[in-house]
């Protein structure tokens, strides 16, 4: 059964009309809020398969206003400059046979993780353990680089990835319900755009077929990517 606060929220929202983006934000902002700063969504319906491989769609996106997270970082690096660089930049874990052997033990306590191109050779054995749980480096979304401190700070910062599942979904962070208006609605363009330019050219058809704007407790708002779909 849906609680008090979710039917009063579905008072405010008009289910079957899609919303430009800033009027989307502004209907959010009506509903009931929880006791703790909920999470803010944006889930997409992509109109593409993703079993093909010239139809997947993935890349990463800086957030204008950052994500409103705290971010732990493992940066994996033989030691020396790079390591060095990483724990200046305000990684968390630095290391390289001591973490790859913890990671092997079960151990995943942190939210990102970046690897020089050098570690990646010992590190890619760590493919069944991290890759499920979408913590694997990746040089396509900048977390295989020997710019430690670089992609430490970006993903500091508010950069989020993105990656169609299976069923043809999108589901991006794009901040807390503590944030502005302006902020929300900022961050989630950003992510529009980056999903809508990420467009697989053997795509078909409609893209977005469609978008919602949602926080962790509240009913979906449907967002009209009319402006977006240009591209």
């Amino acid at each position: 059964m849906p609680s008090k606060r979710y039917k009063k929220a579905l008072e405010v929202v008009d289910g079957k009309k899609a919303y430009p983006l800033k009027d989307a934000v502004g209907v959010l902002a009506k509903f009931p809020k929880a006791k703790f700063n909920e999470t803010i969504d944006l889930a997409f319906r992509l109109g593409v398969d993703p079993k093909q491989s010239d139809q997947m769609v993935r890349g990463t996106v800086p957030l204008p206003h950052g994500s409103g997270k705290t971010v732990r970082v493992l940066v994996f690096a033989k030691s020396g400059a790079a390591a060095e660089a990483a724990k200046a930049a305000g990684a968390e874990y630095v290391g390289y046979e001591d973490m790859i052997k913890k990671c092997q033990d079960g151990w995943s306590d942190f939210d990102v993780a970046v690897a020089t191109p050098e570690a990646m050779a010992e590190v890619r054995k760590l493919g069944k353990v991290l890759g499920p749980r979408g913590l694997m480096p990746n040089p396509k979304t900048g977390t295989v680089t020997d710019d430690t401190a670089k992609a430490v700070k970006e993903v500091k910062a508010g950069r989020v990835e993105f990656k169609v599942d299976k069923a043809g979904n999108v589901h991006v962070m794009v901040g807390k319900l503590s944030f502005t208006a302006t902020q929300i609605e900022e961050n989630a363009r950003a992510v529009i755009d980056a999903v809508a330019k990420a467009k697989p050219h053997s795509a078909k058809g409609t893209y977005i077929c469609s978008c919602t704007l949602s926080a962790t407790m509240s009913p979906p708002v449907r967002v009209d990517v009319k402006e977006f779909a240009a591209h």
